[in-house]
């Protein structure tokens, strides 16, 4: 318990100091908690072979639970604009493919590894898109929608919980939208499918 509560401090340490450098990019002040992070894995693949592609992971709330749901820490792929936070992902998750560099590249950054990812079953965001212009998060979902296997699902959580879509997800079909209320702040966790 005491080793759990230091690994939370220390986290939202790292985490606040990371936004304060840059709050557009880091999106929240905390990292995600548990009920936001398993709502968010419970939407993994069925195929145990399918990649997943985590975007903006931070300090690895949500890869966690998507480990403890059962994705294999070889399927994982993460990608993190910040070197500090991807630095500490790959301390904490070895055998995922951690790549520091940003999510819209997603193509790019994922056909430049040394075994090219072409598809993925999901793809998991903790992305402000918020943050963004709509037509920076269409860009970015469109990108999203070229990676998706048939059938694969884009799981996003958006802290404006008034509205079930996320911005950016207009070309998806909505399959389920959710409320967190244990999160700080409250948080909708939206899942689309192609």
């Amino acid at each position: 318990m005491a080793k759990r509560l230091l690994a939370t401090l220390t986290d939202t340490t790292l985490f606040l100091q990371e936004w304060l450098a840059n709050p557009q990019r880091t999106g929240s002040i905390v990292p995600s908690s548990r009920k936001l992070a398993a709502a968010m894995a419970r939407w993994l693949p069925s195929n145990p072979e399918s990649f997943v592609l985590e975007l903006g992971p931070g300090t690895g709330a949500v890869t966690q639970a998507l480990l403890k749901h059962g994705l294999r820490e070889d399927r994982l792929v993460a990608i993190e604009r910040n070197p500090k936070l991807a630095h500490l992902l790959r301390e904490r998750f070895p055998r995922a493919r951690v790549i520091t560099g940003d999510a819209w590249h997603l193509d790019d950054l994922l056909g430049r590894q040394r075994q090219p990812i072409t598809r993925v079953g999901a793809v998991i965001s903790s992305l402000p898109l918020l943050n963004f212009s709509v037509e920076q998060a269409e860009a970015l979902a469109e990108k999203i929608r070229a990676v998706l296997e048939p059938q694969g699902t884009w799981v996003q959580y958006s802290y404006q919980i008034g509205k079930p879509r996320s911005r950016g997800s207009s070309s998806f079909h909505l399959l389920a939208s959710k409320i967190v209320w244990l999160n700080l702040p409250p948080a909708r966790v939206s899942v689309f499918q192609k």
